[in-house]
């Protein structure tokens, strides 16, 4: 059985800093890239990160680039995404997916997603 566990949300001030995390199990981590998606109230879920298990590459929407880091440890079979200098733009909730046999940057796409895990909520204050 796939599941994913996203974990790591919480209330931080404009400026600091939240990791979150994804276990992921039941698949082979190798064949799979794994992204985290947001979703703010009344409005669309959206790409944030992803990394491609097999070559490490990652991606980035543009909002988030130099502030979030993607970064994964195979070995824990565990997805991490370092979120500095937040802003309440980023306040969502969070979620994981996993794609498998991902191509370039379709991580980035939900609709490429084969497996979710549930949200973990990001607020951060003004």
């Amino acid at each position: 059985e796939v599941q994913l566990q996203a974990s790591g949300g919480g209330l931080v001030q404009a400026g600091g800093s939240l990791r979150l995390s994804c276990a992921a199990s039941g698949f082979t981590f190798d064949d799979y890239a794994i992204g985290w998606f947001r979703q703010a109230p009344e409005q669309a879920r959206e790409g944030v990160s992803c990394i491609s298990l097999s070559d490490g590459h990652t991606y980035y929407t543009d909002s988030v680039k130099g502030r979030f880091t993607i970064s994964s440890d195979n070995a824990k079979n565990t997805v991490y995404l370092q979120m500095n200098s937040l802003k309440p733009e980023d306040t969502a909730v969070y979620y994981c997916a996993a794609e498998r046999h991902p191509t370039s940057s379709s991580c980035l796409n939900l609709y490429r997603m084969h497996f979710w895990g549930q949200g973990t909520q990001v607020t951060v204050s003004s």
